[in-house]
Parts: C-alpha cells; sequence; structure tokens
C-alpha cells in the first residue's frame, strides 16, 4: 500500500470510528498514572475582547476529579514533563514547544499538642486567599512552574525559559484546588491572580494559567460505552452528562498568533504529551521531609527517577485513541509521534463503528464508500481552502488557520465548520464545540453523496449540549471549578 493511500485510510478511520469520549483513561497503561493524562485539547483564536491577535491553548489533564476529593487533592506530578507542541510548517514535527515542569513545596505545618508541635494530616490549616501569596502560612502544600520554550526538537532544539513579565522571575505559583468555601471563601478571584502575564523568549507577551477548572467536555459518559445506549437520532439535548460534578486540571497558554505561524503560512498544528523518566526506582524506607523535592540527589522519597524521557500520553485532535486504535497498540499510540502515524495502518483499513452503528440501530445504514477521502482533509490533512498547510505531511493533530477571524462567544455555533462557523472544529476547537455530534455526523457521512451515505444527513447526537454558563468569556475559558464544600 502506497504510503498517499494509507494515509487516506487512516484518516478513514480516524474519521468514521465515532469519537463519543474524551481523552479519559482511553489507554491500559495510562490508567495507572491519572496525574500524567491527557484528557481535552483545545486551540482557538481568542475571542476574549481585545485579544483577537492571540492564540489560546489549552492542555487538560487529570480526569474525573470529584471536588472533594481531599486530603492530598490532585496537585501535579513533579517528576512528569508536560509538552504543548507547535507544527508551524506542516512536516508533522515540532517546530515550538512549550515544556511545564512542577515542584510541590510540602511545608510540615504543625499545630501544639499536649506541648509538642505536631504535624497536621490536612492540606491547609486555615483560609487562604485571594493573592497567590497571602496566608502562606495556612497552606501545607505550595505548588509552582516553570514554562520552557524550546524551537527545534524538543529533545535536541534551543531552549530557554520563559519568565513571569511582572515579577521577572522564572517560577509562577499554581492555585490551590477548590477544597471549598471555608478554605477559600473568594476562589474565582483567587484564582484569576493567578493567570500570569507571560515572556515569550523571541516574542511579545502573552498570558498563562495553570489550575484547576470546572470540566468542560459534555457527554454521556456511561451510555457511549454500553453499547451506545443512547438515541442517536433524538434530540441534540436533555441526556446526562455525567462529567458536570468533575473538575480537571488546564494548562493554559495564550500567545502571540506571530509567535507560533511561520513567516508566509497562518496554519498551525498541534497536540499535547506528557512523559516521565524511563526508570523508577522504590524506596521501601523513604524518610520524612520538608518538601518532596526530586529525590535523584537525597533519596528521602519514595521513589527515585532517572533515564531519558518516555512519552506515555499523546493528545491532539479529540477522542482517537478511545476508539481507533485496537486495545493491544493505545499504549504505543500515546508513546508515539504524529510523524510516524502510518504504523497505525492496519487499524483503518475496517472502519467498525458505522457498522455497529447500523447493526445497534436498524434505522441507521452505514456508508459504503471505502477508503473514505471525504474524511481524509477533516482529520488528516486539514481542509483545502480552511485548514490545510502547504506541502502537509498527513498525521494527527489538531490544526488551526490562525486567519480566520473569532467569533463571539454569543454568536459561536456549536456544530463548528458544518454549522456554518469556520472558526470552530474542525477549524481548530473551542470549550463549546460540540466535537461529539460534529464527528458522529461526519463519520456517518454528511459529506458523501447520498449514494455512498445513505444516512449521511441525518442529525446524529449523543444527546448532549454544554449546559449554560458552563464556559466563560475571558481566559482561560473554561470555568471556576466545583468547590469539595458549598
Amino acid at each position: 500500500m502506497s504510503l498517499k493511500i494509507l494515509s487516506a485510510v487512516i484518516t478513514a478511520v480516524l474519521a468514521s470510528a465515532t469519537v463519543f469520549a474524551s481523552s479519559h483513561r482511553e489507554a491500559p497503561f495510562i490508567t495507572e498514572l491519572p496525574k500524567s493524562d491527557g484528557t481535552d485539547f483545545y486551540m482557538f483564536r481568542s475571542y476574549e475582547t481585545g485579544r483577537e491577535g492571540f492564540v489560546t491553548i489549552l492542555a487538560n489533564y487529570l480526569p474525573l476529579q470529584d471536588p472533594y476529593g481531599g486530603p492530598n487533592y490532585f496537585f501535579m506530578d513533579q517528576e512528569a514533563l508536560y509538552e504543548i507542541h507547535v507544527d508551524n510548517n506542516g512536516d508533522a514535527q515540532e517546530d515550538l514547544t512549550f515544556q511545564f515542569r512542577f515542584n510541590n513545596a510540602f511545608q510540615s505545618r504543625a499545630i501544639p499538642v499536649n506541648g509538642t508541635s505536631v504535624p497536621v494530616p490536612l492540606i491547609n490549616i486555615g483560609p487562604f486567599g485571594p493573592t497567590p501569596e497571602a496566608n502562606d502560612a495556612n497552606k501545607n502544600l505550595i505548588e509552582t512552574y516553570t514554562v520552557n520554550v524550546v524551537r527545534g526538537n524538543r529533545r535536541t532544539g534551543t531552549v530557554q525559559p520563559a519568565t513571569n513579565a511582572s515579577a521577572g522571575t522564572n517560577n509562577f505559583r499554581k492555585p490551590f484546588d477548590y477544597i471549598g468555601t471555608k478554605s477559600i471563601p473568594a476562589y474565582q478571584q483567587y484564582a484569576d491572580n493567578h493567570i500570569f502575564r507571560l515572556a515569550i523568549p523571541g516574542c511579545a507577551e502573552g498570558r498563562v494559567f495553570v489550575g484547576q477548572r470546572r470540566e468542560g467536555f459534555f457527554i454521556d459518559l456511561g451510555g457511549t460505552f454500553d453499547l451506545v445506549n443512547l438515541n442517536p437520532l433524538g434530540p441534540r439535548e436533555g441526556g446526562p452528562n455525567q462529567l458536570l460534578d468533575k473538575n480537571v486540571t488546564t494548562l493554559a497558554l495564550e500567545v502571540p498568533i506571530a509567535c507560533l505561524a511561520a513567516q508566509g503560512s497562518p496554519i498551525v498544528g498541534a497536540w499535547t504529551t506528557s512523559s516521565l523518566r524511563q526508570a523508577r526506582v522504590l524506596n521501601s524506607r523513604p524518610r520524612g521531609s520538608a518538601t518532596l523535592t526530586p529525590t535523584g540527589a537525597t533519596g528521602v522519597g519514595p521513589s527515585i527517577e532517572g533515564g531519558a524521557w518516555t512519552q506515555i500520553s499523546r493528545l491532539g485532535a479529540p477522542l482517537v485513541n478511545e476508539v481507533v486504535i485496537g486495545l493491544p497498540d493505545k499504549d504505543r499510540f500515546n508513546a508515539s509521534e504524529p510523524r510516524n502515524d502510518a504504523q497505525f495502518g492496519a487499524y483503518v483499513t475496517s472502519p467498525t463503528f458505522p457498522e455497529l452503528l447500523e447493526i445497534l440501530f436498524p434505522a441507521v445504514t452505514a456508508p459504503n464508500q471505502f477508503p473514505r477521502t471525504d474524511l481524509v482533509s477533516v482529520f488528516l490533512t486539514g481542509v483545502a481552502g480552511l485548514n490545510m498547510p502547504t506541502g502537509v505531511a498527513a498525521s494527527e493533530m489538531l490544526r488551526l488557520n490562525t486567519g480566520t477571524a473569532p467569533v463571539a462567544a454569543g454568536s459561536q455555533n456549536d456544530l463548528g465548520v458544518i454549522g456554518g462557523d469556520n472558526a470552530g472544529y474542525p477549524n481548530g476547537r473551542r470549550p463549546g464545540d460540540d466535537v461529539v455530534d460534529i464527528t458522529l455526523r461526519a463519520a456517518m457521512g454528511v459529506l458523501l453523496p447520498a449514494a455512498a451515505a445513505p444516512s449521511g444527513q441525518l442529525p446524529f447526537t449523543d444527546g448532549v449540549r454544554a449546559a449554560p454558563g458552563l464556559f466563560r468569556t475571558t481566559f482561560p475559558y473554561l470555568n471556576t471549578p466545583l468547590p469539595g464544600k458549598g
């Protein structure tokens, strides 16, 4: 099979397998490491008033957070490397990478008991906020992170630190998760005070925020995986969204367009990954430590990490690994790079979901045109005249034409391009885009002639739309998280 034909077939299945669920627990190995599990990835022209010259990129991690998940809640893994990669020339390789590293400094707060100072078991000993440093003495954990910018290959390129443009430092504060209203009385104000001006080397300023947000993906998750226990031709709303009471952790960047797009081309592709060191040695007798810093030198922590970075999670366009890649190769996909996507060709030669839907629902007929060349541009190369780079190398990632003007929040169509809104998915992805319905309709042949897709013009849906007020209209767009106690 030629590479051109293989690429077309790969895309056919990427699209024709109905992408019903976001990237939550999508591969066997990543279920063991939820702090490294990428869940959703968004990239869009900023539609906050006055920020039209920027692109917002959101990478969500650590899925299915219950707001009351104490006492440790959901701090990030300081032994992990979280990255956002940008391809600005269409060759399926990163040209620009933003690297996030975390440091979790435990404070060993203590209180006097019977004449002795005894460390407490809770993450805080009193209320705090609304500024990042206010009442630090009440916090049993202080989370910070750094952002490095790599130009060229993510491992061998030129690395420069991004800085806090207000403070002139390389460190940024991450807000506490929303413990509850008694611990953090004014959480939205407190969290917004962790939106920092980002001085990007070689570029103008942007903004950065890392912290807990309300889960923005919407779906009947239980019904989806119960043999599509849904009504795919029913109303678009009214179904249960089991993610409505969950939170997630977001890495949010707002970057000037000129910083992302290559000279002469407004189209960029992007994806996010997480990596861990190749080796981990567990310490059978860890000693107590005031701060849980990387333990390779001191040996006081519960583990010692070492070796080369090894990628364990990958996410670009939504929902690929859940329903396209076969179970034996899901971990391999998470470890792969876009330039090597042809290796998964065996899974795309015979797309299964349209046929399954036909079996489960007699009123539905699967498309009969193979390979599904109608979907190549949507999912693998970008759409000609919309978001296809010149000379593009077929590969899976999220692509955005930064030359397409943003649409104000109140005027957006949640069906994106097929709904007549060219600023929406699959031209990037905004928080409110209903990627489930969009992809389901494309999979069942909305772009095909009637003879090739008898059901192609049916209004397929999972029955769930975004709840009113689920998103905000300003950076970082995903909303204030739900509190552990209101």
